[in-house]
């Protein structure tokens, strides 16, 4: 089946928010601001806006794709939302015009794109919007599959007295894919939010950006630039085109 860039936000698109509420954007907000250094931004799975238009509101121009027109028109939903250019499509080769100083792709969305042939081309698409110097970064999830039983998962995400966010996954490790869907329980009922995941490593991800003619800058644990080590479960990892090819 051809990969639909759109259909997890059609899932999601009318809970997203409310579902990842406690995601706190300040850290993200912060750091990104500071190595943009009052440069353009574009987004890579931008959605309904939880670190673009923090971004707006520091200044910065931001610009965005997504392959969900329904998350799209959360973000436009917002204050502020209708003066960010957003083109919907495929971030894997999707263009937004002008150079950037940073390309953001954040919250492991690299891996909603459906094998290692798509991640690749998406990597020399940030590369293609980065001016000479500029800084495309990641954020995602350092694969595990210890945390598999049989090639099964069940883990709670959140867990508060009136709001339960569960994960049950399903691992395919000859492809490197992952099958999940988030189980939202709350007081007015049970949602599913189905995703699927290519997952890679961190030294994978090196390699596609070496593809890309970019060189890795920093990796750390989080946002807040905690060094990452061999317990990491996460990474933000910043890539750099140099100032000349």
């Amino acid at each position: 089946m051809p990969f639909d860039a759109g259909a997890y936000g059609r899932y999601v698109a009318d809970v997203y928010d409310e579902t990842y509420a406690y995601l706190t954007p300040d850290a993200a907000v912060d750091t990104l601001a500071e190595l943009a250094d009052g440069g353009p931004v574009c987004e890579f799975g931008i959605g309904t806006g939880r670190l673009a238009l923090p971004l707006a509101e520091r200044g910065l121009t931001v610009a965005g794709v997504d392959g969900s027109a329904d998350m799209v028109a959360g973000l436009r939903a917002k204050p502020g939302g209708q003066r960010i250019e957003v083109a919907v499509g495929d971030f894997a080769d999707t263009r937004v015009p002008g150079e950037f100083a940073l390309v953001l792709l954040a919250f492991n969305t690299v891996f909603a794109l459906p094998d290692q042939a798509a991640q690749v081309a998406c990597f020399r698409n940030a590369a293609a919007h980065l001016r000479p110097g500029g800084r495309f970064v990641i954020e995602a999830w350092v694969p595990d599959p210890a945390a598999f039983r049989h090639g099964r998962a069940l883990r709670p995400v959140r867990v508060t007295e009136d709001d339960v966010l569960l994960e049950a996954a399903m691992l395919h490790p000859a492809e490197q894919r992952m099958t999940t869907t988030k189980v939202r329980l709350t007081t007015a009922g049970v949602q599913l939010l189905p995703a699927n995941h290519r997952y890679a490593w961190p030294a994978e991800l090196d390699l596609m950006a070496e593809l890309a003619g970019l060189r890795r800058e920093h990796r750390w644990a989080d946002w807040s630039r905690r060094p990452f080590g061999d317990t990491s479960s996460e990474h933000v990892t910043v890539y750099r085109r140099p100032e000349q090819r």
